[in-house]
This record gives structure tokens, C-alpha cells and sequence, in this order.
């Protein structure tokens, strides 16, 4: 049985998961948020000390910037930045990030 055979759970509930770590944030524009992930409520996520990426402002694509920002360490530009939950495409760990 996979992990979500049989279970009904929130999306609160995978993002209860992630608080307090570093994140990345993949958004349906041309940017990318790498930060810790320190809240949410219905409309927002709350991410300190970030890295606000617009990926216009380089050749390199969301993955390898995103890889090397797991390597080398987020870049930040924000004290705090809180990004609308209906731009977000994708959530998860930054330590998850892979470089194969």
C-alpha cells in the first residue's frame, strides 16, 4: 500500500510536517523561495530569512539553482516574505532536494 492509500489528510496537515524547516517553494510564475518555513494561514506562507529568486535574472533553470542553493546554502534577501498560497505549485524540504 503507498503512503496515501487510504488516508484523507489536509494539506495543513503536510504543511504542520514542514514548519520550522528550510523550504523550497516553486511558484507558478518565473520564481522560486528558498527559505525557513515559519507559518501559514488560509492565504499565505510565511518564509524568514529567504531567498526570493526571480529566474529571469539568470540563464541557470529552477533546478540547478535550487540544487546549488542545497549546496552551497540559501542566499538570503528577505528577512521575511509571505507568498500567496494560490501561486504555490510545489512545497517540500530543501534538504529532499537532490542533484543526481
Amino acid at each position: 500500500m503507498g503512503f496515501f492509500e487510504g488516508m484523507q489528510m489536509s494539506t495543513d496537515l503536510f504543511l504542520d510536517g514542514l514548519l520550522d524547516q528550510r523550504v523550497v517553494v516553486d511558484l507558478t510564475s518565473q520564481y522560486v523561495v528558498l527559505g525557513s518555513f515559519t507559518g501559514y494561514n488560509e492565504h499565505f506562507l510565511e518564509l524568514k530569512n529567504a531567498d526570493l529568486h526571480d529566474l529571469r535574472d539568470t540563464e541557470t533553470t529552477r533546478e540547478n539553482y535550487v540544487a546549488a542553493s542545497a549546496a552551497t546554502g540559501v542566499k538570503r534577501n528577505r528577512r521575511k516574505v509571505y507568498i500567496a498560497r494560490h501561486e504555490m505549485v510545489a512545497i517540500g524540504a530543501l534538504d529532499d532536494v537532490v542533484d543526481d
